[in-house]
């Protein structure tokens, strides 16, 4: 008797158990790039591109190495996120390409080498392609041909 009353308890308790209630469905992740923050940040990243810019053309490149050190985590934010912005992806690819000419001028090939790639598999995945896209794609792969051109110098 006391074996059937635990075997009707058991069933009784997988049957309750298989009629919980399921978990609420997941809400979907709010659209980061429609965060204030989000546009902040690109800003950021984009005045710091420009501080850069401005150094590197004042041949201070000690100064402008650490404004795009700095940078760096910048464009990691507005990039890491699902469906970053055109804006901030240009941004970041403009701070990769800076960082590469930088290094390219240091004859760091293979490190300078290393950021055109970042850029060339950014543009190469972009969605949509537009002519500005294609453009930067572009650019990235001519910057790779200099890096190699220059590496059997």
């Amino acid at each position: 008797m006391l074996g059937g009353v635990r075997c009707f308890l058991a069933i009784a308790a997988a049957a309750l158990a298989g009629c919980s209630s399921a978990s609420a469905p997941k809400q979907p992740e709010p659209d980061a790039t429609a965060q204030p923050w989000y546009g902040d940040a690109v800003r950021q990243l984009e005045s710091m591109n420009g501080k850069a810019r401005e150094l590197l053309a004042r041949h201070k490149s000690d100064e402008a190495a650490r404004v795009i050190t700095a940078a760096e985590a910048w464009a990691n934010r507005v990039i890491g996120v699902p469906h970053p912005t055109l804006a901030a992806m240009e941004a970041a690819s403009e701070l990769d390409e800076m960082y590469g000419r930088m290094l390219l001028e240091n004859r760091n090939y293979g490190w300078a080498r290393m950021m055109f790639q970042k850029n060339l598999a950014r543009w190469r995945t972009w969605q949509p392609r537009t002519g500005e896209t294609l453009e930067h794609l572009k650019t990235a792969e001519q910057e790779i041909a200099e890096c190699d051109r220059r590496m059997t110098e």
